[in-house]
């Protein structure tokens, strides 16, 4: 009872009620995109709007979880160190003050991520590490995969 209690009241006060554990990540791209590792500090300026091209004139589109999904809450967790509600205000300052062009686009599923990975030059997201669809590029960060037990998106 008293969890449940605690629970609700940390919903209310905008604090993400994250799982005991949060899911691995997995970093999945376009094929076409330059790239095989990025640092966790490269993949933070990826997904911060910081680095907004891969090379030239290959511009990164981010594709981010729905909110409230387990993926988005490992990924605010782990990549944006942020809440939700600072996700969202972090976005729309930056938007707001023209530092990028559109922020990123919510995507429903792992299967959607994919799919748009795939048709989308320069696209990048992040997936559940037990649900990689097949076909796509997956990254990996820190020169370790999703599969190993120092992957830093675990």
């Amino acid at each position: 009872m008293l969890n449940l209690f605690l629970a609700a009241a940390l919903q209310a006060a905008s604090v993400p009620v994250l799982p005991a554990e949060p899911p691995p990540l997995a970093v999945i791209a376009n094929a076409g995109i330059p790239i095989d590792t990025l640092t966790l500090a490269e993949l933070r300026k990826v997904f911060l709007g910081d680095r907004q091209f891969w090379t030239g004139d290959l511009r990164v589109t981010l594709l981010v979880p729905r909110p409230g999904s387990p993926e988005r809450e490992a990924l605010l967790l782990r990549v944006y160190e942020k809440s939700e509600a600072q996700y969202r205000h972090y976005w729309i300052a930056k938007v707001f003050r023209t530092e990028v062009t559109t922020a990123p686009k919510v995507v429903s599923s792992d299967r959607m991520a994919a799919d748009l990975v795939r048709q989308i030059d320069g696209a990048v997201a992040v997936v559940s590490a037990a649900n990689v669809p097949p076909g796509v590029k997956v990254l990996k960060i820190n020169d370790r995969a999703a599969d190993d037990p120092d992957y830093p998106l675990r």
